[in-house]
């Protein structure tokens, strides 16, 4: 009997009384991380989509703490489990996101802090491992809890490394060109070549004056020509706050004036591109010798059957993209952005590509297309100004698109619409395919200077 005694009281727990129970430790721990991960995504993806870094990034965090508070308070009140240090994250990530809430630091900051957050949030990973290892006992542990804390040392090392990439490209790509000031902002403008009548080139979303690496210089051989950034984008300044068509097309014309590059100019725009330089060209048509439209947008851009809910789609992914480009994420999705782009504007273009800033520029810019594409619709007619408007009938079009294309074509008498089998996005990237670019400018640039129809 004493024998047996003694195995009874050894196998008991440490703490005594019967044992913990199981109760709903599980079934807590599995709604503590939903309710936190769910309220992040409801607000940054619904309720407040396109939100600026800090909003999206301090909402999200406040929505980590509740979860981890949730674990903490539920766990103590319900189970014999009490899971108190779930109170130091909970804490942690409150005090954080509602600081960057009231705060609101803009990109500098921001960029700064990349060096400080990782080791904390590494250190902080290792902590909570230990203790629920010691706190925890239930298989949500495994397939649950150390995933998350998998995430946030992944997330601290992702953190640091997109800081130590950020200052490399920041110190290996000089400014090819000149930042010249527009009122407020500085924008930067690289010209080459010589002649008449000058090119000035438009970039779309996401894109940044490296991206017309193919393009650019064989247009110097034959006239002078201009690539630009907007405010936000490559090496210019920001703008106060996000800019709508109108506001493009004066800051535009008053970089031209700023740099004396003289018009009339014969203006290329891709993508979106074109529908800016559409708002332009109604504001300035005297300033106007010609136009590419190189797979553009248009005024009845959100017409388009499907375009509308992309849209929303891809406003609700901009809006997430600058506070999970600080994780490094950026760097993996684009990863092999710009490869086809020669040296070095392919590196440059990759460089800004994955950065959080101009993620924010996409952010920002994609918030007033409403207005954007209403404006464009200023422009009714160029006349018998030259216009070629090149359509890629590569990839998936959207429906409407071909019709859509048809009509841009329609705003000159003396117009050319020609159809290549090229992808969106390789007018611009792939060399054979940026061929049909550069020769649509040439010929409007021809025709300006001869006076011939374009065909």
């Amino acid at each position: 009997m004493p024998t047996r005694s003694v195995r009874l009281q050894a196998a008991r727990p440490r703490g005594g009384g019967a044992g913990p129970r199981r109760g709903p430790i599980g079934r807590i721990v599995a709604g503590s991380v939903t309710a936190g991960l769910g309220t992040a995504l409801l607000l940054a993806v619904v309720v407040a989509p396109g939100a600026p870094e800090h909003v999206i990034t301090g909402s999200a965090l406040v929505s980590f703490a509740f979860g981890w508070a949730l674990l903490a308070g539920l766990s103590a009140r319900l189970t014999s489990q009490p899971q108190s240090w779930a109170l130091v994250p909970a804490g942690l990530m409150a005090v954080v996101g509602l600081g960057l809430l009231l705060w609101a630091p803009g990109d500098d900051a921001l960029t700064a802090a990349g060096w400080v957050w990782p080791p904390i949030v590494a250190a902080l990973a290792v902590w909570m491992t230990a203790q629920m290892r010691r706190a925890l006992r239930s298989p949500t542990r495994v397939w649950l809890l150390y995933p998350v804390v998998g995430f946030l040392g992944l997330a601290a090392v992702g953190g640091f490394a997109e800081s130590v990439q950020l200052t490399r490209d920041h110190r290996s790509y000089a400014m090819p060109g000149r930042l010249y000031d527009v009122g407020g902002h500085r924008l930067h403008l690289h010209c080459t070549g010589r002649g008449s009548p000058t090119v000035v080139l438009e970039n779309g979303l996401g894109e940044t004056s490296p991206a017309w690496g193919w393009v650019a210089p064989a247009v110097s051989g034959t006239t002078r020509v201009c690539a630009y950034d907007r405010a936000g984008q490559g090496w210019s300044d920001g703008a106060p706050a996000p800019q709508d068509g109108r506001q493009v097309a004066a800051d535009l014309h008053a970089l031209l004036g700023a740099a004396h590059e003289n018009g009339p100019y014969v203006l290329t725009g891709h993508s979106t591109g074109g529908a800016y330089l559409m708002t332009y060209a109604a504001r300035y048509p005297a300033e106007v010798a010609g136009m590419v439209l190189l797979d553009s947008a248009g005024p009845e851009q959100f017409a388009l059957p499907d375009f509308p809910m992309a849209y929303a789609v891809l406003r609700r992914l901009a809006g997430v993209a600058p506070s999970l480009g600080r994780l490094g994420l950026g760097q993996l999705a684009y990863a092999r952005f710009g490869r086809s782009l020669p040296a070095p504007a392919g590196a440059q273009a990759r460089a800004f590509a994955t950065s959080p800033r101009d993620m924010r520029s996409q952010r920002d810019e994609l918030s007033t297309y409403r207005a954007v594409f209403t404006q464009a619709r200023a422009l009714t007619s160029l006349g018998g100004k030259p216009l070629v408007v090149v359509t890629a009938t590569g990839g998936q079009q959207q429906a409407g698109w071909s019709a859509a294309q048809d009509r841009l074509a329609g705003l000159s008498r003396n117009s050319s619409h020609r159809l290549v089998a090229a992808t969106h996005g390789s007018l611009l990237a792939d060399q054979q395919d940026a061929a049909s670019s550069t020769r649509a400018i040439t010929d409007v640039v021809r025709a300006v200077r001869t006076g011939a129809a374009v065909r």
